[in-house]
């Protein structure tokens, strides 16, 4: 069997990422239906939860969502509860959003079952391989970052 052109393993290793990310995808709606986020509103609670008074426009354009999209999204969440939206004190035409303390509560439980789940699927690769996955993962999100903005 003759070896695989480069380019017939770069299609191959996209085939390869792309399934798993279909896989991870569905592992994480199952997971997240528990509480009843979808990965995208998780998403955006996890980024509040790692940084209060995150821009609307920001959060958007971290999740390759477009205005409307992360508008309607923040809307559901802002009337479950979760989140509430915030004058930007440096752009009157911003507005920051900040979690509840049921937005912090839904965030903390979302993410006990997410990460266990997370770690459940790595869990088969050995400490080694997982540090060399991390790297060449790292690599390639470089490589696509530069890749698009380049062609932006």
């Amino acid at each position: 069997m003759a070896p695989l052109s480069l380019a017939s393993l770069a299609l191959q290793q996209h085939r390869l990422i792309h399934d798993i990310y279909v896989l991870l995808d569905d592992g994480d709606r199952r997971v997240l239906a528990i509480t009843r986020l979808t990965p995208l509103e998780f998403a955006v609670l996890q980024r509040l939860d790692l940084e209060e008074g995150r821009r609307l426009t920001d959060i958007g354009a971290e999740l390759l969502c477009v205005k409307s999209t992360i508008t309607r999204l923040v809307d559901r969440l802002e009337a479950s509860g979760l989140v509430q939206r915030t004058p930007d004190p440096d752009d009157r035409r911003a507005q920051r959003l900040l979690l509840t303390s049921e937005g912090y509560a839904l965030c903390t439980k979302a993410s006990a079952l997410h990460n266990a789940a997370v770690e459940r699927r790595m869990g088969l690769l050995e400490p080694t391989e997982q540090e060399i996955l991390a790297l060449l993962l790292e690599k390639l999100r470089t490589n696509l970052h530069r890749d698009l903005s380049d062609n932006a």
